[in-house]
């Protein structure tokens, strides 16, 4: 790295291959390994909406977005999302950067923090019993696999990404999603070997409950739990609320920085189709590989054979189905998933607080040279937060199902950056105001929809409402509280418009078939 462009770009050098894997895998994260195998185990093939929310979102960012994003940010010389922001919408100020910075660095702590607590229960799942072997009760290590896992896991990261930066990333990033992708693709198919037929696993399936062959799902999940109620299922409105939560889940990558940074990082748009094909067959064999490795898990095992937890179904059954070494590689695998998410979303919050807050807001006149070195410092600070509110989450409750801790942090960052993304590449009327208050509104929405919303239905005798609330999400309703008010502040915002000079022909150059 010779300049913070390398620390957090890669220096917009890289091809499609680096870019693809590197945007599922940090895309993909532990909720893909831990949460969404659970899921299949829990709901069966109702989890198959979640792999259609996935394809549709990276449908839509690479083969609808990431062209026009490229050609913006070029012309616009951005190496952030907050710098492409700000030029866009012709911001004079920096509140926007502010903003932007502030919401980063709040949501990837609980993001990153969550992936901490998926590496504890990863290491849980996988040497609980050995270290409860190993040491004696009383002893202070006896007990605390999770927080030696996550201790573990999390130094990992820290070392090589706080050196390496954004093409450390990429580079582990590469052979993290290729681990997965071909773990996720194995252990079904080794899964259908056990049962010598498919038809012997359908039989199983519909012994346990027949809903689980079903994509309406086997019931209602519990707002607060998420725990599914067998055999009360059908196409109900609540089935069908489900499933549109499900498939909004997608909507994350239609603007999410931790996955638009890597466009900007591409060497030229020429690598975007090549890029859009890897991706999408990446997403649709290892998605679709996580949900069938909990939908055969749950014919295999019961609840109680795979510890209590939905979410130890991919860990137990590589331990049970495989040789010590291959079961190895899947810890890799788990460890993968949660690594390559955890270094991006640090080097985007790193990229927030030093290049959008300290650089252009504070000391425009700072060298590169420390400018690198204080984002070293200040991703390795990042990471400490984060490993703090991960250690917070297991002491709170290591029983809580990955799939949802994980999709609240993730909601957080899409509800405040999708909306204003999609209109900034399509909308020339949308204003530097406009997109502010929809940020700030995409912010709150989140905690708001999640703690605040289900106490205040309840106190008015809206329970069905809780109810829809919780199986919807948070990410959807929050997603449409900011578009609406991206759409109108930027249209009551008349001097906000008078600004916009030039933009409508940027966005027409950006849509062209051809490169301006």
């Amino acid at each position: 790295m010779h300049d913070i462009r390398d620390y957090f770009a890669a220096g917009k050098r890289l091809g499609f291959i680096n870019v693809a894997f590197s945007a599922r895998a940090t895309g993909e994260s532990a909720w893909l390994l831990l949460g969404l195998t659970g899921m299949g185990y829990a709901v069966g093939v109702n989890a198959f909406w979640v792999v259609v929310g996935e394809m549709l979102g990276v449908g839509g960012a690479w083969l609808i977005m990431s062209r026009r994003f490229k050609r913006l940010t070029d012309k616009y010389d951005s190496i952030t999302v907050p710098d492409y922001l700000e030029s866009r919408l012709r911001d004079n100020g920096h509140w926007l950067r502010l903003i932007a910075a502030g919401s980063l660095v709040f949501f990837v702590a609980i993001y990153a923090g969550t992936q901490v607590f998926a590496t504890g229960g990863a290491f849980h799942s996988y040497f609980g019993d050995a270290y409860n072997s190993y040491f004696a009760d009383g002893s202070l290590l006896h007990g605390k696999d999770h927080y030696i896992g996550a201790a573990v896991g999390f130094a990992v990261v820290m070392i090589y990404i706080t050196q390496g930066g954004f093409t450390a990333v990429v580079w582990s990033d590469v052979f993290q999603g290729s681990l997965m992708f071909l773990g996720l693709v194995a252990l079904p198919v080794i899964g259908f070997l056990e049962y010598t037929g498919v038809t012997n696993l359908l039989d199983s399936l519909r012994a346990i409950d027949p809903h689980l062959l079903s994509l309406h799902g086997p019931g209602p999940a519990d707002p607060v739990t998420k725990a599914v109620t067998p055999s009360t299922g059908g196409w109900t409105a609540g089935a069908i609320v489900s499933i549109v939560g499900l498939v909004a889940i997608g909507i994350g990558f239609w603007g999410s920085p931790q996955v638009f940074v890597r466009f900007i990082s591409l060497r030229s748009e020429r690598e975007i189709n090549k890029g859009a094909a890897v991706a999408l067959l990446w997403t649709i064999f290892a998605d679709s590989g996580a949900v069938l490795v909990g939908i055969v898990g749950r014919g295999l095992y019961t609840k109680a054979q795979i510890g209590g937890s939905q979410d130890d179904i991919l860990p137990y059954m590589s331990e049970t189905l495989l040789p010590s070494f291959l079961a190895g590689v899947f810890i890799a695998m788990v460890l993968s998933a949660i690594m390559s998410t955890i270094d991006s979303l640090l080097v985007v919050a790193s990229s927030a607080a030093v290049r959008d807050y300290w650089q252009k807001s504070r000391h425009p006149e700072m060298p590169d040279e420390k400018l690198v070195s204080l984002s070293k410092k200040v991703t390795f600070l990042l990471a400490l937060a984060a490993f703090g509110v991960g250690l917070g989450l297991l002491l709170y409750d290591k029983n809580t199902p990955v799939f949802w801790t994980i999709i609240f942090g993730w909601s957080g960052i899409a509800a405040t950056f999708c909306p204003v993304m999609i209109l900034s590449l399509f909308w020339s009327r949308l204003t530097a105001m406009g997109a502010k208050c929809a940020m700030v509104a995409g912010f709150l929405c989140v905690p708001f929809f999640k703690f605040a919303a289900p106490p205040i239905l309840e106190g008015l005798g809206q329970d069905d409402m809780v109810g829809y609330l919780g199986s919807l999400d948070v990410l959807l309703p929050s997603f449409l509280v900011g578009f609406a008010v991206a759409v109108v502040v930027s249209l009551l915002d008349k001097g906000g418009q008078d600004r916009l000079e030039g933009v409508a022909q940027d966005l027409r150059e950006a849509g062209a078939t051809s490169p301006p």
